[in-house]
């Protein structure tokens, strides 16, 4: 396995890997058109056209020359404070708890910090996501945009974090209302 930036001809690879992974998941965003993919597969498309884009921070998982996982990170902030979103993670699911989801954790964390980012934010399981050092992120005085989401969001400090605190806000591609 290899892990590399997405390219362009990786999109629609990437999106069949996305809906596979959250397709019947209780935790899926709901499709944007009924009966189609869940909402992470087209989560992705809004945010390769959103100006919160990182293209070094998006990055495939490659065996036999097939996409089997993607990672990203985008620009958010915590008040006027630069940070960066994780998410969605996506691995096929006959390749899930092979190893790729992790390898493909470390690289984008990695990736980030080299970048020089200060603060990544996720919204999901602190049992999973503990073992990358995210911590709820209240440890921080960091906001969600929900305060129901309670301590599955979670931060992770980098090298370069510099104290930021408060609200933290997501790239306007993530906006719940934008799904059905």
């Amino acid at each position: 396995m290899i892990i590399r930036r997405e390219l362009d001809h990786d999109a629609e690879a990437i999106r069949v890997v996305t809906a596979a992974a959250f397709r019947g998941l209780d935790h899926s965003a709901p499709p944007v058109e009924p009966g189609g993919d869940p909402g992470e597969a087209t989560l992705v498309s809004w945010l390769r056209a959103d100006e919160s884009w990182i293209p070094e921070l998006s990055l495939v998982a490659i065996e036999d020359d097939e996409v089997v996982g993607h990672v990203l990170a985008t620009r958010a902030r915590v008040d006027a404070e630069p940070a960066l979103a994780l998410g969605p993670v996506s691995v096929l699911p006959h390749r899930q708890r092979a190893g790729i989801g992790s390898a493909m954790m470390h690289a984008v964390l990695g990736a980030a910090d080299a970048l020089g980012e200060p603060l990544v934010a996720l919204l999901g399981d602190p049992n999973y996501y503990h073992r990358f050092g995210f911590v709820p992120a209240q440890q921080y005085d960091i906001h969600p945009p929900d305060a129901s989401w309670g301590t599955y969001f979670q931060v992770r400090a980098l090298t370069h974090y510099n104290g930021q605190r408060g609200r933290f806000h997501y790239p306007a591609p993530f906006d719940p209302k934008r799904f059905g």
